[in-house]
């Protein structure tokens, strides 16, 4: 239970987090200036040491306690969406290793502003790009799923209509959202280009 409430209460702070994270993306469809402008204030708060402290302590929560509760009820996982949701919150967990990971090694050991351009760069040297698309799209889709999916269950005295109706909305507004995020990193509909110590991270290896 002190697991679980856990998981709840860093889950508010990171789903806060992922809500300014992704409108940030989608201004990032008036270009890449707008992306950064918007970033630049968003960072005037969730930069401030102690928030980003709280906020690094509720991703690594959500991570290893969502993976506990897949590994310890695997057995007696039954039914589509509890797999749906295993299955989303597994991802989640790999994307934030891998992001958070990525992010860190780019302040401090690159020295570079993981802005816009980090998050894009993938995209625009080839052949990451066959990583990088559906590496974001899939995380966007699998977010807005883990939360139909917690949803769902907090709904399970109501109707079936009821619960799925959540779920249902969450999916294809994922699918959306992811699409346009990665529309306005790949320079779709506003021209992006990438500075040179950016495409660098992928140019040399």
């Amino acid at each position: 239970m002190i697991l679980r409430t856990l998981h709840g209460t860093s889950a508010l702070v990171v789903a806060a987090f992922a809500s300014v994270h992704i409108a940030n993306h989608l201004v990032a469809l008036a270009g890449a200036s707008s992306h950064i402008k918007f970033m630049e204030a968003a960072r005037s708060v969730y930069r401030v040491p102690g928030v980003e402290t709280l906020l690094w302590v509720c991703i690594a929560l959500q991570g290893v306690s969502g993976l506990t509760f897949i590994a310890r009820d695997w057995k007696q996982r039954r039914g589509f969406v509890p797999w749906l949701q295993a299955a989303s919150g597994g991802y989640l967990a790999l994307f934030l290793l891998i992001h958070v990971s990525a992010i860190v090694f780019g302040r401090a050991v690159l020295k570079l502003d993981t802005n816009f351009y980090f998050a894009a760069a993938g995209l625009h040297v080839s052949p990451f790009e066959l990583f990088f698309a559906p590496y974001y799209f899939l995380a966007v889709v699998a977010l807005f799923t883990h939360l139909g999916c917690a949803a769902y269950r907090r709904l399970q005295a109501r109707s079936r209509a009821i619960r799925t109706l959540p779920l249902a909305l969450a999916v294809p507004v994922g699918c959306g959202v992811s699409l346009l995020i990665v529309l306005a990193l790949t320079g779709v509909p506003t021209p992006v280009e990438v500075p040179p110590q950016y495409q660098a991270i992928y140019a040399r290896r």
